[in-house]
C-alpha cells in the first residue's frame, strides 16, 4: 500500500568508508500515520459527507456560518433530497473564488451523479491552496498571519 522506503545504508555502504551518513544522524522523521490523509478524508466523505461539506463550507464562506451549522444544514437538506443542490452552490462559489473551470461538466451534475467524489475534489482543492481542513477558518487565518508577521531566521555569520 505504501511505497517502499529506500535503504540508504545498503547503497551508502559501497561508497563511503566508515559509518553511512544515514546512521550518523538521529531519526527525526515523524511516525507514519495510521492511514494517509486522502484515505481518511475519503472515508469520512463516503460515510458522513456532511462533515466534509461543513469543513468546505466554513472555508469557502470565510468562517460564517460554522462547520457545524453548515454540516447540519446539509444533513437536513439531504433528508429532503436537496442536499446536492445546496452543496452544488458551494462548489460554484469555490470555483469563483479560485478561478477554476467548470469542466468536464456542470457543478450540479457532478454533485448529483457522485456527491462524494465532488466533495473530495473540493476538499483536496482547498488543501492544495494551503488550508488545514480540520482547524477551521479562524485557525487557518491565525496560521497565515503568523507566517507573515514572523521575522525571518538570520543565521550567524562566519567567525574565525
Amino acid at each position: 500500500m505504501y511505497p517502499p522506503v529506500p535503504n540508504y545504508e545498503k547503497h551508502a555502504a559501497g561508497h563511503h568508508p566508515g559509518p553511512s551518513p544515514s546512521s550518523a544522524l538521529p531519526n527525526t522523521s515523524p511516525t507514519p500515520p495510521y492511514a494517509p490523509p486522502y484515505i481518511t478524508s475519503g472515508l469520512i466523505t463516503c460515510f458522513c459527507p456532511c462533515i466534509t461539506f461543513g469543513q468546505i463550507a466554513e472555508l469557502v464562506d470565510r468562517g460564517s456560518p460554522s462547520c457545524t451549522s453548515s454540516g447540519t444544514t446539509c444533513w437536513l437538506l439531504s433528508l429532503t433530497g436537496f442536499g446536492g443542490l445546496y452543496s452544488c452552490f458551494y462548489r460554484s462559489k469555490l470555483r469563483g473564488q479560485y478561478y477554476l473551470e467548470e469542466t468536464p461538466c456542470a457543478d450540479c451534475l457532478v454533485h448529483f451523479c457522485c456527491p462524494s467524489c465532488a466533495l473530495c475534489q473540493e476538499y483536496k482543492e482547498l488543501k492544495n491552496h494551503g488550508f488545514d481542513m480540520g482547524i477551521g477558518w479562524e485557525a487557518n487565518m491565525d496560521r497565515q498571519r503568523r507566517r507573515i508577521t514572523e521575522a525571518p531566521m538570520v543565521l550567524p555569520g562566519m567567525r574565525r
